[in-house]
């Protein structure tokens, strides 16, 4: 019986093998499902436009932005302003300090003469110091007026002994002015310890005390008038005694402003 032969057993002939189709390339991009559509806009033109439901909070944070825009251009003028002001004072101050070129007053203390001191008896004292201080305005184009409300005090060690006050007058340009002044003190108590050291000090001839001297003054440049400035006087000063002919054997005095 002859064997029957089917084509798909029979050996391919040389020359015939099949060349498969190769795959097409694959690609990155996603490919579109059918019915939709893929456009596509350049960054810069996209547009976010916040949801429904975040647009209030949108408002609210624009709108605080915009109020501390606001605020930072306020307090940049504010402080330009300030600073114009500063700028401004400063060349009007240096203009007037050339122009009138002042000069601080000197003071110091000429004579005292000294009554009410009995170291002997136990009742309080009421010491009297007449005191000539000397004022001194060596300013060309400044005057110096010496108004109320002045005090002039005298102290051994931290007693006050006695009180009183500067006359009020005018001072003009260069000028020197001795002005006498009374100071008194009442019921005045000193120490045990304080009353042996001031004996000493008479003993010894050498009874040191201290003048403070605090006077309101405005200053007179021209037809202007400043506003009230406290001169301060400090006055270290040492007598030979304890009476009306007591004599000044040294004195230092320290001279300062209070501008406002």
């Amino acid at each position: 019986m002859a064997e029957r032969i089917y084509p798909g057993d029979s050996p391919p002939s040389s020359g015939e093998h099949s060349n498969p189709k190769p795959a097409p390339p694959s690609s990155d991009k996603p490919i579109p499902q059918p019915g939709t559509y893929v456009v596509q806009i350049p960054k810069d033109q996209v547009y976010r436009v916040p949801p429904p439901e975040n647009a209030r909070r949108y408002a609210h944070l624009s709108k605080r932005k915009s109020s501390r825009s606001t605020c930072c251009r306020c307090c940049c003028c504010l402080l330009t302003t300030i600073l114009s002001l500063l700028l401004a004072a400063a060349i009007a101050a240096a203009v007037i300090y050339f122009v009138l070129k002042p000069e601080a007053p000197n003071y110091s203390v000429e004579s005292v003469a000294i009554k009410g001191f009995n170291l002997t008896s136990p009742s309080p004292l009421s010491p009297e110091f007449d005191v000539t201080v000397r004022a001194d305005n060596g300013n060309d184009k400044i005057g110096i007026y010496y108004e109320k409300g002045s005090s002039v005090n005298v102290y051994y060690q931290d007693v006050n002994l006695s009180n009183g006050a500067l006359p009020v007058f005018y001072q003009p340009t260069n000028n020197v002015t001795l002005f006498k002044t009374a100071l008194k003190g009442s019921g005045i108590e000193l120490t045990a310890a304080s009353l042996r050291s001031i004996s000493n000090d008479q003993s010894k001839g050498t009874v040191p005390f201290t003048l403070k001297l605090r006077a309101p003054v405005k200053i007179k440049a021209g037809s202007v008038n400043t506003w009230k400035i406290t001169v301060k006087v400090t006055c270290k000063i040492t007598v030979d005694k304890l009476t009306a002919a007591s004599k000044i054997v040294s004195k230092d005095c320290d001279y300062g402003v209070d501008l406002w």
